[in-house]
């Protein structure tokens, strides 16, 4: 089962098609948006201004800090670690590529999340790819998109995130599996039934400090490994675009497979495209769509820009530094993205062993509660209110079963369900462009970022 879903994965939802449809899309809204990557600082500014008397669930830093706890998960180091494994070295400069570009898909995605959002019979705000279709008089395709990330969410932001705490600290600290799991499940359960305003004060409270302390914890290391960054800048620039036999540790790849490894695990790891994280923007206070869609595009800056950043230069550059590290393995096959991220951690003296356990227990417990809540808005959407105790419990199951099934298996079903969701977003997106550019011309470009927009619910 896991040789068939490898060949789906990298053939048909990851093949070369897939890497210039979503790269394509970048490119295209970054023209669209007139180059919104030069505000992202605007807008790192305006996440930390709050107006409570404005219309929204979530502050605009609460939901900023909900949207990254899904984002900076795992796949900001093991993610790397894999990418690094099967595409090289190169595929650390395609993921940053990507996040760069992907700045404007991740604006225009929680724009159209934002103006088209509504209430549901509850009165809490539900938006995304799902009510921008209902404008677009295509309830079908929102359907779509509703049981692509209610049933992509299992994947990437609960069996994935569940397995790789389970990895470390069993392999680290010879604690049975089950046992991990089950403190997972716990912990996971206490916040998650208290709905998204329980979700968004963890996460304002547990995002900034875990990210903090692993990008310091990563300058540390590159401090350590200082005499090798030129040669790790260097390798992985001529990597990215050269076909490159094995050498060094790393295997041999071709710059598709690099791009491909890059762009895929770079999306796992930022969303960018996929419609997850804009459904907690379309939650936050706002007076029009272009203000917390421009705050929201902050988080592909902070996921890959710099700790995707981070890890890959500390990956890359202990590799080169150690060489009894390699990405291939005696019987010739390749490591996996776990294997390899520990085998450069554990190197590197004091920081090594306690950033990764760390990094990777806070990363993927705070996506495991982001994704939580991307599932049950979409439940919520299909189902109505009424079915979002059940998709929970679904939720807590899984964690546990995710945490004890194979790694292959569980990281090819969640690519194969982040393309999904990608499809009928992107859709949605490219639909509504001109609407998207003309407000952020309006909002954004002309200094009209605080006045109201009299259709925004």
């Amino acid at each position: 089962m896991n040789e068939i879903l490898t060949w789906i994965d990298n053939n048909i939802m990851w093949g070369p098609a897939m890497i210039v449809f979503l790269l394509g899309t970048h490119i295209y809204l970054t023209y669209k948006t007139g180059f919104v990557q030069k505000r992202v600082f605007k807008g790192i500014v305006e996440s930390l201004r709050n107006d409570p008397s404005r219309k929204g669930d979530l502050s605009v830093f609460g939901s900023l800090m909900t949207a990254l706890s899904s984002t900076i998960g795992t796949g900001n180091i093991i993610g790397v670690g894999t990418a690094i494994a099967i595409g090289g070295p190169g595929s650390v400069l395609w993921t940053w590529i990507g996040g760069i570009f992907g700045i404007a898909t991740k604006y225009a995605e929680s724009f159209i999340a934002v103006k088209y959002r509504r209430k549901d019979e509850d009165g809490a705000y539900v938006g995304g790819a799902m009510t921008a279709f209902e404008h677009l008089n295509k309830p079908l395709l929102g359907k779509i998109f509703a049981w692509c990330c209610a049933l992509g969410a299992f994947g990437i932001g609960c069996s994935s995130q569940s397995k790789a705490i389970t990895d470390i600290i069993s392999v680290n600290y010879s604690v049975s599996p089950i046992i991990v799991a089950l403190i997972i499940c716990a912990l996971t359960a206490l916040v998650v039934f208290g709905g998204v305003k329980a979700i968004a004060r963890v996460c304002e409270k547990l995002v900034p400090f875990m990210s903090i302390v692993y990008v310091l914890g990563c300058l540390c290391i590159l401090v350590i490994n200082l005499p090798y960054l030129p040669a790790t800048i260097a390798t992985i620039v001529s990597s990215a675009f050269t076909t490159r036999a094995a050498v060094g540790g790393f295997i041999g790849t071709t710059i598709i497979v690099a791009a491909r490894a890059g762009i895929a695990r770079g999306l796992f790891s930022n969303e960018a495209g996929m419609g997850s994280a804009p459904q907690a923007s379309a939650a936050s206070v706002a007076v029009n769509a272009v203000k917390p869609a421009l705050v929201g595009s902050t988080g592909v800056f902070w996921d890959t820009v710099v700790v995707c950043l981070m890890t890959g230069l500390v990956l890359v550059s202990s590799i080169i530094g150690n060489p009894e590290i390699s990405c291939i393995l005696a019987d010739g096959s390749t490591i996996s993205g776990s294997g390899l991220v520990a085998s450069c951690f554990n190197q590197i003296p004091f920081f090594g062993k306690p950033l990764l356990t760390f990094g990777i227990l806070t990363f993927a417990y705070s996506t495991i509660l982001g994704w939580s809540y991307y599932g049950e808005n979409c439940i919520r959407y299909l189902f109505g209110r009424k079915a979002i105790r059940i998709y929970q419990a679904l939720w807590i199951v899984v964690i546990f079963v995710g945490a004890i099934v194979s790694e292959g298996a569980v990281w090819t079903i969640a690519d194969i369900l982040n393309a999904a969701m990608c499809i009928p977003n992107v859709i949605a997106v490219l639909m509504l462009r001109n609407i998207i550019s003309k407000e952020t011309k309006y909002y954004l470009y002309e200094d009209h970022l605080e006045e109201s927009d009299p259709e925004l619910a």
